[in-house]
């Protein structure tokens, strides 16, 4: 990648700050914005320079990292966290909260590069995914770009059977399996096919293609019945309005 990856460490003990700095500054990819040693610190610091990757130890003074990730947790910027400590009992944790990679201290530089590398793989599927996003003329999106056990590869929209977001991914239902994506459902929203795609809450998109019924349930609202066995039920608004273009 060309473009820079812009890091945040976040670290209480100076000699693992340091060897980390040294480390980041070896990396001609990547650029340290800030060095923070509590978790308040850091949680300020992400929300003024907006990095790219943080480097956060998990027990740190004020906030510990986990406390740090979850309050980030409803920001618009999201950056990808690596968490790096002593501790292996966090792991799941760090994970649920969507973490990057969880680095036990005291790990290699040849670890430590891998897990970089990881972020930036990422980085790069979601670049190339909001490049097709924003295709010219506001014509709909034709395809999307995923990454899965390492490869990157172009999933045809037309393939997609569902859509369904949390705070920070869009998840994808292609054929059985089900692909992360680190962008907004809004952003697939705006450039869906509408006849195509119907988003029947605020956090679920459905394919229409791959809707086998809309039944009533005893609220009146319709549950879609997926291809895959999904069951959906659409808010009353989109209840209403699918009501009234049935023939």
């Amino acid at each position: 990648m060309n473009e820079l990856t812009r890091v945040l460490i976040a670290e209480d003990e100076p000699l693992a700050a340091e060897a980390l700095a040294d480390w980041v500054a070896r990396m001609p990819t990547l650029q340290l914005v800030a060095t923070c040693g509590d978790g308040a610190g850091a949680l300020a610091q992400i929300r003024a320079l907006q990095p790219d990757l943080v480097l956060m130890d998990i027990q740190m003074p004020v906030l510990t990292g986990l406390q740090v990730l979850q309050a980030l947790a409803g920001d618009a910027h999201q950056p990808a966290v690596i968490f790096t400590t002593a501790y292996d009992e966090h792991a799941l944790t760090a994970f649920e909260l969507h973490a990057v990679d969880y680095l036990l201290k005291p790990f290699t530089h040849e670890r430590f590069v891998e897990a970089i590398e990881h972020v930036q793989r990422d980085r790069g599927a979601v670049a190339n995914a909001v490049d097709a996003l924003q295709a010219p003329d506001n014509a709909p999106l034709t395809r999307v770009l995923v990454r899965d056990q390492g490869r990157i590869f172009p999933i045809n929209v037309d393939a997609i059977e569902h859509l369904r977001s949390d705070t920070k991914y869009t998840a994808l239902a292609v054929k059985g399996k089900s692909y992360l994506v680190r962008l907004p459902i809004v952003t697939f929203e705006q450039k869906l096919d509408p006849a195509r795609f119907v988003k029947l809450h605020r956090s679920c998109i459905v394919n229409l293609d791959f809707v086998e019924s809309l039944t009533p349930d005893e609220n009146s609202q319709l549950v879609a019945r997926m291809t895959d066995g999904t069951l959906i039920t659409a808010n009353r608004d989109v209840s209403r309005k699918l009501r009234e273009q049935s023939i």
